[in-house]
């Protein structure tokens, strides 16, 4: 693992912004897995600024996303579908039929899973994933016991998973209970992962995540083993971890 340390929340933004700009500029073709959440929200913003000044294009770029919520369709504010159209899509030149997120609203979700799978394959697979990290160790929405060869599936979401995501719904009640997201086999199968974590809130996470064995019960510990995986964190998230 590669570990670059930066400032704060700004900082690991705009790093990561820089390190997905040069792959767009270098492979135009590059197949991106994109995640939602609180954490990657300065990474876009920062790839929007850049593509109205300098023109950064992404036309023949394909995204995949990690996950979507069971029951939420791409009209609903908090589905990821509308958080990306919303957040990214709608403000770079990318081709709408190239960004895929799982449909939250399937008639079937076990084809939706497989369906889902299969698209990521017939593609080639994902060039540069980028990931973050739950405070459980959950990645995706695969929470603590998945099945390190679990591909894209339906996930019943944790107590803390819900609780942390309640602050994006009105309340705690109308947060989802349940996830399609891309398994751990399927995250791994990525070329490169590029790991983003930030604040004294996930300080615990990383710090268990460079310091423990991999093990299913910390999802994210299955970095460990993949050959290519860039972290870019915060001095207040890695300020555990250098005291160990």
């Amino acid at each position: 693992m590669n570990i670059i340390e930066v400032n704060d929340y700004q900082h690991m933004s705009q790093q990561a912004a820089k390190y997905i700009i040069e792959k767009v500029r270098s492979f135009p073709n590059i197949h991106l897995g994109l995640a939602t959440g609180a954490t990657p929200i300065g990474t876009y913003e920062a790839l929007i600024e850049d593509h109205k000044h300098n023109r950064t294009s992404y036309k023949n770029i394909k995204t995949f996303n990690l996950d979507e919520y069971v029951g939420l369709s791409g009209e609903n504010p908090n589905s990821y579908r509308y958080f990306m159209d919303d957040r990214l899509f709608n403000h770079i030149d990318i081709n709408h039929a190239n960004t895929h997120v799982p449909h939250g609203i399937a008639k079937d979700f076990a084809k939706e899973c497989a369906r889902y799978e299969r698209l990521i394959e017939a593609n080639g697979g994902i060039d540069l994933q980028i990931l973050g990290i739950g405070s459980n160790g959950h990645i995706g929405f695969n929470e603590p016991g998945t099945s390190f060869y679990s591909k894209t599936h339906i996930v019943n979401l944790s107590q803390s998973t819900i609780e942390a995501n309640s602050r994006f719904f009105n309340t705690l009640a109308d947060v989802p209970t349940q996830a399609i997201t891309m398994g751990i086999f399927t995250i791994m199968k990525s070329k490169e992962i590029l790991l983003l974590v930030s604040g004294e809130s996930k300080s615990d996470a990383l710090t268990t995540l460079l310091t423990s064995d991999v093990n299913e019960s910390f999802p994210a510990s299955i970095l460990k083993n993949h050959p290519n995986v860039t972290i870019i964190a915060d001095k207040a998230a890695l300020a555990a971890a250098v005291h160990q």
